[in-house]
């Protein structure tokens, strides 16, 4: 029964979990050492991490106390207590579309290149809670009640059998992944998706409920002409990336045409910033679409930012742009390698040319892999619960949009709603069996 996940804990989750790669919290720390970072990950984040090695870490569990002595941060409610004998915390993450915004901003048009020279502590969201860390004994149910409470990641120390002594040994280990001598890890809300898709059995009759039965269809979604500037939609770009949603691009008739997703966004680089000061939202789809513009968008682009005197993004660009656009036009349409072959090319760069071909081929890859072409992920609202949730973890995103048979935009489903169904399912299973 459903009620036997109760006796599960984040650390099943974590099991094969890769260890985060950080960048330290400091007056040091440029928005441009996170750039530089993610292009080098083969993530599309990079995780913020603030140490303070004059505190030492309570060793009790913090989930089990309350009042004052609930040791948590009021703004990044964090749950560490290890005694390591400093505290090191993840406080945020940064993504390109971070950076992508961050360079939007009137105050940094003229110049993004200095805007990159910022402290990384500009882009992070302090107050938002979406990063919290959580003891390897929570239980399943309290890591669903954070993650409906707005988190987005549930950062979680990678156990090992070491002894004390190695332990010790290891605090004096600097590394990207090492913070007073352990590993974290952190889990999504597709991490926890997928955990439940694989029992699914056990919520039945739950699954094969339709999602407009259930009641989950958001209909206050983020939408965007398809002919509007596409800095119309950059409010919206950064809410959804907020929500962990999309913003869908719309005709005059309401018909859904694609979108502009903050999931395919991450995955390209921070030029993006000038296609989002030129181009209408549809060329952005196309944009989005190839990884990087055929020339005529190219042309647009450069021509939108003479006459609006953007100067700075123009430098942005490069000089080296249109051949490179050119290159991977070419690429595309003689490709007929894997998406294993993509990610292969992706990591074998090292100069600024080359790197930039790096994003761009990361994102056209996941575009084709993941939502070719700018085509959103659709649903009708009589598909079913475990339907939507295939079609979402099938596709890497977080959502699903829901259709109607006029293809007129309904809606949209995401894993938050999921989760919702799934917890109080779970809480009437404690209530019946006095769990």
């Amino acid at each position: 029964m459903a009620i036997s996940l109760l006796t599960h804990v984040v650390s099943d989750l974590c099991l094969g979990k890769p260890a985060l790669k950080s960048l330290s919290l400091s007056s040091n720390t440029t928005i441009a050492d996170a750039l530089s970072a993610i292009k080098a990950s083969e993530d599309n984040f990079i995780s913020i991490w603030c140490c303070d090695h004059q505190n030492k870490i309570s060793t009790t569990n913090p989930r089990k106390l309350g009042g004052d002595d609930l040791n948590y941060n009021h703004n990044y409610n964090y749950n560490v207590n290890y005694d390591y004998g400093s505290s090191c915390k993840c406080v945020g993450k940064i993504c390109m579309v971070d950076i992508i915004c961050f360079l939007c901003k009137e105050e940094n048009l003229e110049s993004p290149t200095s805007a990159l020279l910022s402290p990384v502590s500009a882009i992070l969201a302090h107050d938002s809670g979406f990063i919290k860390h959580v003891d390897p004994s929570t239980s399943l149910l309290e890591a669903i009640d954070l993650i409906l409470e707005g988190a987005q990641n549930l950062v979680v120390p990678i156990q090992n059998t070491a002894s004390s002594y190695c332990r010790r040994k290891q605090q004096k280990v600097k590394g990207p992944t090492i913070h007073n001598g352990r590993e974290y890890c952190w889990l999504t809300q597709e991490d926890v998706i997928q955990f439940i898709l694989s029992r699914i059995g056990l919520f039945t009759p739950i699954p094969g409920m339709s999602v407009e039965e259930l009641g989950i269809i958001q209909t206050n979604i983020l939408a965007v002409d398809y002919h509007a500037p596409a800095v119309s939609a950059l409010e919206a770009i950064s809410q959804s990336l907020v929500e962990q949603s999309s913003v869908g691009v719309v005709d005059e008739d309401g018909v859904l045409v694609g979108e502009i997703s903050p999931f395919t966004l991450s995955a390209c680089d921070e030029t993006v910033a000038a296609a989002l000061m030129t181009l209408s939202s549809g060329d952005l789809m196309s944009y989005i679409d190839w990884g990087g513009p055929p020339e005529d968008i190219v042309s647009v682009m450069k021509e939108g930012l003479k006459e609006k005197k953007l100067e700075g993004l123009l430098e942005l660009l490069g000089d080296e742009y249109s051949s490179l656009s050119l290159s991977l036009s070419s690429s595309y349409s003689s490709s007929s390698s894997s998406s294993s072959d993509d990610e292969s090319v992706s990591s074998t760069t090292s100069s600024t040319t080359s790197s930039r071909l790096t994003r761009y081929n990361r994102s056209w890859s996941y575009s084709a892999r993941i939502v070719r072409k700018a085509e959103a992920i659709v649903c009708h609202p009589k598909s079913s619960l475990v339907a939507v949730m295939i079609q979402a973890i099938s596709h890497r995103v977080n959502y699903v949009w829901v259709m109607e048979d006029d293809c007129t935009l309904a809606g949209i489903v995401t894993f938050r709603d999921m989760l919702e169904v799934f917890r109080e399912y779970l809480a009437s299973m404690v209530e019946e069996w006095g769990a």
